[in-house]
């Protein structure tokens, strides 16, 4: 019996990844919705103290507020992005485990999630907050966290566990 996980194959590796991407793009855009009804922008929501709040934000760079204003850099990393997320598709179909499948659908997600509020608005909305008093990390949202996550995995991945790294250094 083998110890190693199932490969993804086919249709079934793109149907976990599309699946994964449309439940995250689907929660991303729910909550931003949510708080954009509920919420002013600027409006601060206290949910554990100040260590983690609900803060209303129009960001108009990327992920965690980098890069504000520079809307057309956005659009040229988020085509980067789809290729770079088809390219890792293509080459993980038969070789990777089923759940790269799923990691490339939170790093599409992600993508996606604030491509989509950039096309619609010209902005991000943001709306979660962490960290202390005036030392906070960056607001953020759904899709944020799904691309941070999925690219940390990814790079995890391919530093330890990709069996081509293993067999380049064997």
């Amino acid at each position: 019996m083998s110890s190693e996980a199932p490969r993804s194959t086919g249709l079934g590796a793109l149907a976990i990844l599309l699946l994964t991407a449309a439940a995250l793009v689907g929660a991303d855009q729910l909550t931003k919705a949510l708080v954009v009804d509920a919420m002013e922008v600027g409006e601060r929501i206290e949910v554990i103290g100040d260590l983690i709040m609900l803060w209303h934000v129009q960001n108009t760079g990327g992920a965690f507020s980098l890069l504000p204003g520079q809307l057309p850099l956005m659009y040229a990393v988020t085509v980067l992005a789809l290729v770079m997320i088809a390219w890792f598709h293509r080459s993980f179909v038969g070789r990777a485990p089923w759940v790269m499948q799923v990691v490339l659908g939170m790093i599409l997600a992600g993508t996606l999630g604030n491509l989509i509020d950039r096309v619609r608005q010209g902005y991000v909305t943001d709306f979660l907050s962490m960290g202390f008093g005036d030392t906070r990390f960056p607001t953020y949202n759904v899709a944020d966290a799904s691309l941070t996550i999925g690219i940390a995995a990814l790079v995890i991945y391919l530093s330890f566990a990709d069996p081509r790294r293993r067999e380049a250094a064997g």
